[in-house]
């Protein structure tokens, strides 16, 4: 039998986003995740993902936000030292605004909700570090705001877990992130191709 998601039990629109008309929130393409403690399983891929995203969204003319979570100084998430800024492959041009948040939810306590606000589109196209952290999060953020996030799984990559005295590796953890997403939250594509 097949599974039925609380999207479709909503009847929400299951058309992913039109790359052109949507604002492109990159999240956390840090130097944080392709090294140390904190490197990610497939970021290389990812990242590279992420890169022909962005260079097709400015391409296309849209919207672009680039978010990066602040994690203080002396942290891999400071943004003031090499290890928490952008990856060059994936910088922000002039005019692009990038937005610092302290929690996985970059709606919250940012001005990301201006900036999505002010382009004019309900539409959002999200990719980038951690699935099941800062991805996820934003995602349901804008779903709870009444927008309509596009998720590209290819674009984004995350690290193995350990639960309930077991440990799911990368991929598995990346999967039912993607999986909590589509299931209400947004669609959820397998890479930029499957955007119009």
């Amino acid at each position: 039998m097949p599974r039925t998601t609380l999207r479709q039990l909503n009847g929400f629109d299951e058309t992913p986003a039109k790359l052109a008309g949507s604002t492109l929130v990159l999240v956390d393409y840090q130097n944080t995740y392709t090294t140390g403690v904190m490197e990610l399983d497939g970021w290389r891929e990812a990242l590279d993902a992420g890169a022909r995203l962005l260079e097709r969204a400015r391409r296309e003319g849209a919207k672009v936000v680039h978010v990066v979570n602040d994690g203080g100084e002396g942290t891999p998430y400071d943004i003031r030292a090499e290890i928490g800024a952008i990856h060059p492959s994936v910088a922000p041009l002039d005019g692009e605004p990038v937005v610092v948040k302290k929690v996985p939810n970059a709606f919250v306590g940012t001005d990301l909700d201006r900036h999505v606000d002010a382009a004019g589109n309900g539409d959002l196209v999200i990719a980038g570090f951690m699935t099941h952290m800062c991805v996820a999060f934003t995602a349901q953020g804008a779903f709870l705001r009444g927008n309509r996030p596009t998720v590209v799984a290819d674009a984004c990559a995350t690290r193995a877990l350990p639960v309930a005295g077991t440990e799911l590796d990368a991929r598995q953890v990346h999967d039912s992130a993607l999986a909590t997403i589509a299931d209400l939250y947004g669609v959820v594509v397998p890479s930029e191709k499957e955007i119009s």
